[in-house]
């Protein structure tokens, strides 16, 4: 699905009980979020919790936080994390979880991880509060840059000013917002953190256990907060109260976008951009390339492989043209869709068989620049023996098919409905 636009537009239906947003970028679908009745994703979350179960074999826990399910506490997540000089977390292998809990046990847990099917949610003790161009750690004494901040002498500029604006004993991680904003900026959005934080104090010892101590900010707090980056030229909404809203939060960080919100009346924003025709599409595992090639799109327990064939595709002049030409687009394409369905975990691309060495790093190139993309870390490994393209993509949140669809009663879970 494609429709005349800017390089990135925001689309935000709130007419109905499901609060929903999408993202294009040049006119693609590339991402899809929604609320139930207005309520926040699970992620983020602050728990009271009490230890059920402490599982030695597992080295893990199972943690009453009062949803349906009980959590899941990993030993890695259950000691205060530091980190080296790279900051990278430092291993905590000597560490045994019953040597850090035991039953009964009440926790400050914050979820890390949506539970998914019949797991749980994932949770962790080191807790976390994102804004827009930091991430707070309250507990830990710390400074991080994103990677994706590459300059180094505005990594150094960050870390000053994050070192000059945190509280002592507390820790910052510079998100990639940040970039190029100024001090005053950033050491607002630490002292608004920190003030939510030691506003928690007082009421965490009065909340009762399994019990909800702090809640994350609603979709259209979070998408200000996390999506709308400096890329966003145009938000179209479906009504006027969450355009006023959102040009007042918008005109607070002084973000262009402010003067580009759009109201179209309507019942169904989605249909009107062709949203839900797109992810039904999507929900399928075959892709059609725009050249007429296709990828088939398999998820299994363990990893999601992909397929690239040149299908309806001929081609002009050669056979390798022809492969290359199809493995480009697919490139690209493989990208969006693995943002769109929101898949995670090891990821197996069989493009079609090369013999050029440059060739074969160009379609790499091509997948990591359009990987780049995303918000959500990923990391292209490179060939293996087998000339199979291997990458990984962070789990964050349920894939697009768990949000969408049920396992099919009839084949015992092999088809989805």
């Amino acid at each position: 699905m494609k429709h005349d636009s800017p390089g990135k537009e925001i689309v935000l239906q709130s007419h109905s009980q499901k609060l929903r947003a999408a993202v294009f970028e040049h006119g693609d679908l590339t991402e899809v979020f929604e609320e139930e009745g207005g309520s926040s994703n699970l992620v983020g979350n602050i728990y009271r919790g009490r230890v059920e179960n402490v599982l030695p074999g597992m080295q893990a826990a199972f943690v009453d936080i009062g949803l349906d399910k009980n959590a899941f506490l990993y030993v890695g997540d259950a000691v205060l994390s530091h980190f080296d000089e790279d900051d990278k977390p430092i291993p905590v292998d000597s560490v045994r979880i019953e040597q850090v809990l035991t039953s009964r046990q009440e926790l400050l847990v914050q979820i890390i991880k949506e539970p998914v099917g019949t797991k749980g949610a994932r949770i962790s003790v080191n807790l976390t509060l994102p804004g827009r161009y930091v991430v707070l750690l309250p507990q830990v004494s710390y400074i991080g840059v994103s990677r994706k901040i590459t300059d180094t002498d505005e990594r150094t500029r960050l870390r000053d000013l994050a070192d000059r604006a945190k509280p002592e004993g507390m820790g910052v991680i510079i998100r990639t917002l940040a970039e190029g904003i100024d001090g005053e900026e950033i050491a607002d959005d630490i002292s608004q953190l920190v003030a939510i934080w030691l506003a928690l104090q007082p009421k965490i010892p009065h909340v009762s256990v399994p019990g909800l101590v702090h809640k994350d900010v609603d979709l259209v707090a979070r998408l200000v907060r996390d999506w709308i980056d400096h890329d966003v030229e145009k938000i179209t909404v479906d009504q006027e109260e969450t355009a006023r809203i959102l040009r007042k939060a918008l005109q607070n960080i002084e973000h262009p976008a402010a003067k580009h919100i759009h109201v179209v009346t309507s019942d169904n924003l989605f249909g009107k951009y062709g949203v839900d025709d797109e992810i039904r599409k999507t929900l399928r595992p075959k892709v059609w390339l725009k050249s007429g090639g296709y990828l088939v799109i398999q998820q299994t327990e363990a990893l999601i492989v992909i397929d690239v064939n040149t299908g309806k595709y001929v081609g002009q002049r050669s056979l390798e043209e022809t492969v290359v030409h199809t493995n480009l687009e697919a490139a690209g394409e493989i990208a969006r869709q693995l943002r769109l369905r929101n898949l995670g975990g090891i990821i197996i691309i069989d493009f079609i068989d090369m013999t050029s060495k440059e060739d074969q790093q160009q379609v790499i190139e091509v997948l990591e620049a359009a990987c780049a993309k995303d918000k959500t870390k990923s990391q292209v490994l490179g060939l293996t023996q087998l000339g199979l393209v291997e990458m990984t993509r962070k789990k964050v949140g349920q894939t697009l098919a768990v949000r969408y669809t049920v396992p099919c009663p009839t084949c015992d879970g092999s088809g989805r409905v």
